[in-house]
């Protein structure tokens, strides 16, 4: 196990998730979509490790997450399950899955949680889907919500702006919070809200809200991995902290490879057989 892993070593649930808010341990959540990069951060210590349909941007290079199917989803929470030993694992439901009706969504949650292995699912919106969450939840799998800015629905907003800044976008999503944990979610992801708002809702619930650019004052963080690692030189919004700046170390990296091969020093005796 990573140094850097809590002192707690047993498997993550959702139990755990209210105990961790119930006890003011705040809450550690990152992307992965393969096993190499999903093992790595499951030995670093992450509390929950979500499988993004972040992925269409990401791993595709999509502009938007709405491309993205749910074989897609099933190929990379998959991998992301092989290589994950102690945190929870929660898989998107993509864009298209789950907003139809009630038993078409419960029926692509079946399959996902079958061929996965995943531990929950998460559902973007409120009280627009709150049918689809109820029906999914009855068959015994655990939700995460999405409220905020919610990208599967960014061409309704036309823009990746701040949301709920208004009164009655912000009591919506107060609304919103409350309807997702009555029905049984286990836990809420508010994304690029303002941070008082987003206090507010994480003080008024019991179950864990975790921000993307909602401040401190929420039950845990979420970013994406290749994100964090400075990975992608063009994305830096306000929200984003990098901890390393691979793009230059994979872009050096890869350099030295090809200057080795062309000077014929890679590979020398040493690496011969």
């Amino acid at each position: 196990m990573s140094k850097y892993l809590i002192e707690d070593t047993r498997k993550v649930t959702t139990l755990r998730l209210k105990e961790m808010k119930e006890q003011g341990k705040k809450i550690a959540m990152l992307t992965s979509y393969d096993y190499t990069m999903a093992k790595l951060v499951d030995e670093a210590g992450v509390d929950v490790i979500l499988v993004g349909d972040s992925a269409s941007n990401v791993i595709a290079g999509n502009t938007t997450t709405l491309p993205i199917t749910l074989d897609q989803m099933i190929y990379h929470a998959t991998a992301v399950t092989r290589a994950t030993k102690r945190a929870l694992v929660v898989c998107d439901m993509p864009f298209g899955s789950y907003q139809v009706n009630p038993t078409e969504a419960a029926m692509n949650a079946i399959r996902i949680m079958k061929e996965t292995g995943c531990d929950c699912l998460k559902l973007e919106g409120g009280e627009e889907i709150i049918d689809m969450v109820k029906k999914i939840l009855d068959v015994g799998i655990p939700i995460m919500g999405h409220l905020g800015l919610r990208p599967q629905s960014i061409n309704k907003y036309g823009t990746f702006a701040v949301r709920a800044q208004d009164e009655d976008e912000a009591n919506k999503l107060i609304r919103d919070a409350h309807l997702l944990e009555d029905a049984g979610c286990c836990a809420i992801v508010i994304e690029k809200v303002p941070a008082k708002l987003a206090t507010q809702v994480a003080s008024e619930l019991s179950i864990p809200v975790i921000g993307i650019g909602a401040g401190h004052g929420v039950d845990g963080q979420v970013l994406v991995l290749q994100d964090m690692l400075g990975m992608d030189r063009g994305f830096s919004p306000k929200f984003l902290r990098r901890y390393a700046d691979l793009s230059n170390v994979i872009t050096g990296a890869v350099g030295q490879y090809v200057t080795d091969v062309k000077n014929v020093t890679f590979p020398n005796d040493s690496e011969e057989y």
